[in-house]
């Protein structure tokens, strides 16, 4: 190979590794979005199908364990299974400070995010409120996910959710 080829494919190879850090970046942030909105079906297909979430002790695996988790779980915590947006509700999910390191081969990857939930409702928005669940709250914690490229496309393999705290918004 002359040096100019070396150079090329030394291009190449950065160029894919760039995108599918965008593409795993996308996947993580349309995650976020689907789960703010309540949007369950949205959230289950963005996993793969052997996919599982690690949240709060408990391992949801499959898509009938995603839809398990983010379709009865949260819709019932957050919105009275009432699916999303719902007028009063505020979820909103930032997600931040990422590191993707995508493997040689570009079929799986590791992702680290920083997470940060502002939540909150109107009193007539989720009338029968959880017991010890703040209407106003701020929560912080980490992933550590897996991602793998499924049939040509980036998906979620494991999302471990570790989460460090949550506060009342006015008490802290």
């Amino acid at each position: 190979m002359s040096d100019a080829d070396q150079r090329l494919a030394a291009l190449e190879r950065r160029v894919e590794e760039l995108e599918d850090q965008q593409a795993i970046r996308r996947l993580q942030m349309a995650y976020g979005y689907y789960i703010d909105y309540n949007r369950p079906e949205e959230v289950a297909g963005l996993f793969a199908k052997d996919g599982a979430v690690v949240f709060l002790s408990g391992e949801y695996r499959g898509h009938e364990g995603v839809m398990r988790l983010y379709g009865t779980w949260f819709q019932n915590l957050f919105t009275g299974g009432r699916r999303g947006p719902v007028h009063g509700l505020l979820l909103d999910h930032f997600q931040l400070q990422d590191v993707i390191t995508v493997a040689q081969d570009r079929q799986t990857a590791k992702g680290r995010f920083r997470g940060i939930l502002a939540g909150g409702w109107h009193d007539d928005v989720l009338a029968n409120k959880p017991e010890g669940m703040p209407q106003q709250f701020w929560e912080a914690g980490i992933y550590e996910n897996d991602y793998v490229r499924e049939d040509g496309v980036w998906k979620i393999k494991r999302l471990n959710y570790l989460m460090q705290w949550q506060a009342d918004y006015e008490e802290g």
